[in-house]
């Protein structure tokens, strides 16, 4: 048993070897955003309390981060809970948002993040959620927001139909003070109002969604709209490496016209 799981390891090894050799001297994606899912049915199928995925699944996010950075990925957003995910069951949910106050401590104190300078945002509906995670947010961001090296987004309470919505009000509230008129409005001003407004680069070149699903579910709608998607049938806290590369492999595979 031993001598056949280090055999699958050795064999593992070479493929990523091969994988890396394939796309390294290509052009990568320079904002990738991956929608996380697959938590709860990997629990269900390894015998486990539903919510338990989404703590395999936060793990899985330091790796992907590591990686990223290895691969000089200048921006990553991650899809965690979106509005709808409030729907969730009570206790699901609260399990989540202590989740989510835990894992932005430990980036907190993160090494890693100080070190490649990683500007940590989270993009979404923040005022939705509870207190004492506001502010943990706004510790890591304030930490943070001098950094420009890399930059990682955490959609949380997130919907792009919801972005797009509080863009426009913005919008409209300038417009009725006077800041702004109607001429003036054009794609720039409308991005400039978007969450991801402080990103170097808006629009993700490669989108990731795990767990075989193929379908957006309302991420980054508005930037989406010419990013190379890639569905992996494989859940989140199974996301290895060579999914990551392969998924690269992919995008660098595509002729990118941008309606050319």
């Amino acid at each position: 048993m031993l001598k056949t799981l280090l055999s699958l390891l050795g064999i593992y090894k070479i493929y990523e070897r091969w994988l890396w050799h394939q796309i390294k001297n290509h052009n990568k994606p320079e904002h990738i955003a991956i929608i996380l899912d697959g938590n709860r049915r990997w629990a269900q199928e390894s015998g486990l309390e539903p919510w338990m995925g989404h703590y395999y699944g936060a793990d899985k996010t330091k790796d992907v981060l590591k990686w990223c950075l290895d691969l000089n990925v200048k921006s990553i957003t991650l899809y965690a809970f979106s509005t709808e995910n409030f729907q969730r069951p009570r206790e699901e949910v609260e399990k989540l948002m202590q989740l989510f106050k835990e894992k932005l401590k430990e980036v907190l104190e993160s090494e890693e993040i100080h070190k490649h300078e990683v500007r940590v945002k989270v993009i979404g509906r923040v005022h939705l959620l509870p207190p004492d995670l506001q502010e943990m947010i706004r510790m890591v961001e304030e930490k943070t927001k001098d950094y420009n090296k890399h930059f990682l987004n955490l959609a949380i309470a997130y919907g792009g139909r919801a972005e797009i919505i509080d863009a426009a009000k913005k919008i409209a509230q300038k417009v009725a003070a006077g800041e702004l008129s109607l001429e003036d409005i054009d794609e720039r001003v409308f991005e400039q109002h978007l969450y991801t407004a402080f990103l170097p680069k808006q629009d993700p070149d490669l989108i990731i969604r795990t767990s075989g699903e193929e379908r957006l579910s309302g991420f980054l709608l508005y930037q989406a709209a010419y990013s190379e998607l890639c569905f992996l049938d494989v859940y989140w806290p199974e996301f290895r490496r060579i999914d990551l590369l392969r998924a690269i492999r992919t995008y660098q595979r595509r002729k990118r016209r941008f309606g050319r």
